[in-house]
C-alpha cells in the first residue's frame, strides 16, 4: 500500500466512522438469543417454506447503520452482505433517510406522471453513465425488483428483433420471476418447473478456475467466447437465433466471478457481428461495487441494454432499464406498472447517487478490495488446506472451499460451517457458486478499514476453527494425490 492509498482509506474512514453502530463486532448472548428464537419460531409457523435467509443464518435483527447491524438480543454484527448487495450506502443512510422523509410528506405515489424528484433521477442516472452510453442512452423505471428489470429488458430485446430465444450463461443469475428465472442457471430452482419462456441456451461463462473446456487463462484463446461465436455461426447448432445475450460482468449468484475483460470485449464484438442486443445485468456488480461505478466499465463495452436495480435505491426497491435509443420503438403503454418508479423510492436514488458521486465510492471500494482485502485474503489462502480460490472486483470478493486444491474438489458443507462460524462471532457472510462452496464478501461501500479488518479476523478465525475440527479429515482425491 502506497502512502497515498493509505491516505485516501483513512479520509473516507474518517467520514464514514460515525454511519455505524460500532467499529467491531459485539457478541453479548450467543446467537440465536433467546428472542431471535422466539420470533424465528413465530416467523416458522406463519410464514411460508420458501424463506430464506433466517433457515441458514437464525436471527432477528432490529436496527443497522452503515455496515453494521444490531439483532433483537443486542448482538451487533459486521455487515459482510449488504442484504444481497442493496445497502451499497450502508444500512439507514441519513441522506437518504433524509431525502425519503422529506418526500413523504410532499407525494408518495404519481404512476409515471412527470414530478420534479423524478427528473432530478433522471438527470442523477444520465450523469453516471459512460459517455458514449450517455449520449444515446433512453430510461425506463421499471416496477420496483431486479427481477421486473430482466424482464424488462428481455421484452424488448424480443419486441426489437422479432426472435423468441435468449442466451444466457452457466453461473447466471437473474431473478425469481418467471421470465427471469428461466435465464437463471441453477438447475435446483427449476427443475420442478415447466419452462417458463422456450429457447433459453446457456453458454460457458469464463469461469477460469474451473475452465469447462480444461484450459488455462491467457492461453486458451478465450475458447469459451470462440463456442458462443459457433453456436450463433453453425445453422445446426441447435440455437436458434436468439433476441438477445444477457451477461452479469461480475456474475454473484455464479460466485463473486469477474469474467476477464477480453472476454466481456470478444462477447460484445460477436454480439454486434451477429445484430443480437447485448443485455449487461449490473443489477448486483453496479453502483460502484466492483470500483467503478458500473462492472462492465473495467472492460471499455458498452451494453444496448443495461439493468439497474439493488444499490440504487438505498434500501428501498426500485429498478431502471438503461438502453439505446434505438431500440425505443415501443408504443405508449407497451410496458406499464402501478409502481414504476415510486416517488419515495425516486428520492431515494437520487440521495445515493449523490452520495456516491460526493464520496467517489468506486475509488473506496477499489482501495479496500486491492489494499486490505486481497492481500489478507490471500495469506489465508496460503495457510489453508481447503481454500482453493479467492478472486473478485473491488467488494464483490469470492472465496472458494474445495477437499484438495489439486482436485478442485467442491467442499460444500465446509463453506456452509464457515458461514455459521461467522455468525455466530459477528460476522454477515453468506454463499454461492456453482457447488455452494464460495463463501461471498459483499459489504456496504462505506465500510471502514478498522471494521473491514475486524471482519476479516473474525474470517480468519472461523477458516482455523473449522479446519482443525476437519484437520483429520481425509478424502479418496487427497489420499490419491499423495500416494
Amino acid at each position: 500500500m502506497t502512502a497515498c492509498d493509505g491516505g485516501l482509506i483513512i479520509m473516507l474512514d474518517d467520514k464514514f466512522r460515525d454511519l455505524h453502530l460500532s467499529n467491531s463486532a459485539k457478541i453479548l448472548e450467543k446467537p440465536p438469543g433467546p428472542r431471535s428464537r422466539e420470533m424465528l419460531q413465530k416467523q416458522d409457523h406463519a410464514e411460508s417454506a420458501a424463506v430464506s435467509y433466517p433457515k441458514a443464518i437464525p436471527v432477528a435483527f432490529a436496527e443497522g447503520k452503515g455496515a453494521t447491524l444490531k439483532d433483537v438480543d443486542g448482538n451487533i454484527y459486521i455487515d459482510f452482505f449488504a442484504g444481497a448487495g442493496v445497502l451499497n450506502v450502508g444500512h439507514c443512510n441519513p441522506e437518504v433517510v433524509e431525502a425519503a422523509k422529506e418526500q413523504m410528506d410532499k407525494l408518495t405515489h404519481a404512476l409515471d406522471f412527470p414530478t420534479p424528484i423524478r427528473m432530478e433521477l433522471v438527470d442523477e442516472v444520465l450523469s453516471v453513465l459512460p459517455t458514449r452510453l450517455k449520449n444515446i442512452a433512453k430510461l425506463l423505471f421499471v416496477a420496483p425488483t431486479g427481477s421486473d428489470a430482466v424482464e424488462s429488458a428481455m421484452k424488448l430485446a424480443k419486441f426489437n428483433t422479432g426472435r423468441i430465444g435468449m442466451i444466457s450463461f452457466e453461473g447466471a443469475y437473474h431473478g425469481m420471476t418467471a421470465g427471469a428465472i428461466t435465464l437463471t442457471a441453477n438447475k435446483a430452482l427449476k427443475q420442478s418447473l415447466m419452462p417458463m419462456i422456450p429457447e433459453v441456451h446457456f453458454l460457458p461463462y469464463a469461469y477460469c478456475y474451473r475452465c469447462p473446456f480444461g484450459r488455462e487463462y491467457s492461453e486458451c484463446g478465450l475458447e469459451c467466447a470462440r463456442y458462443l461465436e459457433h453456436v450463433l455461426e453453425d445453422p445446426k447448432s441447435g440455437v436458434v437465433d436468439p433476441a438477445a445475450i444477457i451477461i452479469e460482468a461480475v456474475q454473484g449468484e455464479g460466485g463473486s466471478l469477474p469474467a476477464p475483460d477480453e472476454f466481456l470485449k470478444e462477447v460484445k464484438r460477436i454480439s454486434r457481428e451477429y445484430c443480437v442486443p447485448l443485455i449487461v445485468d449490473e443489477i448486483q456488480a453496479g453502483m460502484s461495487r466492483t470500483g467503478k461505478m458500473w462492472a462492465y466499465q473495467h472492460s471499455g463495452i458498452i451494453p444496448d441494454i443495461m439493468t439497474i436495480s439493488k444499490g440504487i435505491g438505498g434500501g428501498l426497491p426500485l429498478s431502471v432499464l438503461v438502453f439505446d435509443e434505438k431500440l425505443d420503438t415501443w408504443e405508449k403503454g407497451a410496458h406499464v406498472g402501478t409502481f414504476r418508479g415510486n416517488v419515495v423510492a425516486l428520492a431515494a436514488g437520487v440521495a445515493t447517487l449523490r452520495f456516491i458521486k460526493k464520496h467517489k465510492l468506486w475509488n473506496h471500494a477499489k482501495r479496500l478490495g486491492e489494499d486490505v482485502f486481497f492481500p489478507y485474503l490471500e495469506e489465508i489462502q496460503e495457510e489453508s488446506r481447503f481454500i482453493g480460490d479467492t478472486r473478485g472486483k473491488g467488494l464483490m470478493i469470492g472465496v472458494e472451499f474445495v477437499k484438495d486444491k489439486k482436485s478442485k474438489q467442491p467442499w460444500t458443507e465446509f463453506a456452509k460451517e464457515i458461514r455459521k462460524a461467522c455468525y455466530q462471532r459477528g460476522l454477515i457472510v453468506e454463499i454461492g457458486g456453482h457447488f455452494s462452496n464460495v463463501v461471498r464478501f459483499m459489504p456496504p461501500l462505506v465500510l471502514t478499514k478498522e471494521l473491514a479488518e475486524a471482519g476479516l479476523e473474525i474470517f480468519a478465525d472461523s477458516v482455523r476453527e473449522v479446519e482443525n475440527a476437519n484437520k483429520d479429515a481425509e478424502f479418496p482425491t487427497l489420499t490419491s494425490q499423495l500416494s
